[in-house]
């Protein structure tokens, strides 16, 4: 059930009966040279489809395309809102059907860099009598089978887009092993913002073209992506979220 698609007498009606809404959140950045820049919007997209085949009394708002995107905003073609923009933005969605009833908001999120956005949105909405659920489906999909565990534009999000569609996933691009530039000798770079100092994992913020060269990072080489792997893991993703979506349409929020 879209809500772009529906006329406001409509949207009246659901929300005499309803008080739930679901809405997806990406961006569009840099993940590696093989991926489109839209990869964490494409995702969440293709997981709704999914989902609506399966469940048609929910209703879906339009996806949020552009997130939070500081450190990977020196790669040609990304957007990047920024966290103040961000939240402003889905606060006034929010605002805006928390007016016509809705008190339950279930975010399905593509991005990691939209997390602390998104959850201070939801203390603040609990202040005032709601209830937000995210999802952050490449965080979720790991406890679901640990070997879909990936970092960003490696193979887990090469094998989503795949199963979406696989001439999106430039296989020209994807190269040889992933190579981090550390920041010092002794402080080696273990991921976007992460060092490692006599066996510690150290936070060190850094634009991340001072970190690779290619914009993917993580253990798992895309490489070892397939249009099988991506394809089970998103109707994996999909299944779970109708059956989350209707047990939290059920629950109390509470005081």
């Amino acid at each position: 059930m879209r809500l772009a698609k529906m006329t406001w007498p409509e949207a009246e009606a659901y929300f005499k009966k309803h008080d739930t809404v679901l809405v997806a959140v990406g961006s569009i950045e840099c993940h590696g040279r093989h991926l489109p820049l839209g990869t964490d919007t494409l995702i969440p997209d293709r997981i709704l489809e999914l989902f609506e085949e399966k469940k048609q009394d929910m209703l879906i708002l339009p996806t949020v395309p552009y997130g939070a995107c500081e450190s990977l905003e020196p790669f040609p073609g990304t957007v990047n809102l920024g966290m103040d923009v961000l939240y402003q933005v889905l606060r006034r969605i929010t605002g805006s059907l928390k007016l016509h009833g809705a008190r339950k908001f279930i975010i399905l999120n593509g991005h990691g860099g939209n997390i602390k956005v998104i959850e201070r949105l939801g203390i603040e909405l609990n202040r005032e009598g709601c209830l937000l659920a995210l999802l952050n489906w490449w965080l979720n999909v790991w406890e679901m089978d640990p070997a879909w565990k990936g970092g960003h534009g490696g193979g887990e999000e090469t094998a989503a887009i795949m199963g979406i569609d696989p001439s999106l996933v430039d296989m020209n691009e994807i190269g040889g092993d992933l190579t981090l530039k550390d920041v010092s000798a002794a402080l080696k770079a273990t991921g976007f913002n992460s060092v490692e100092f006599k066996g510690v994992q150290v936070t060190i913020p850094r634009i991340i073209t001072r970190v690779t060269d290619n914009g993917w990072i993580g253990n798992d080489h895309p490489a070892t992506a397939s249009p099988e792997w991506g394809g089970k893991m998103l109707a994996a993703m999909a299944d779970y979220l109708v059956d989350f979506a209707a047990e939290f349409e059920k629950t109390p929020i509470g005081e």
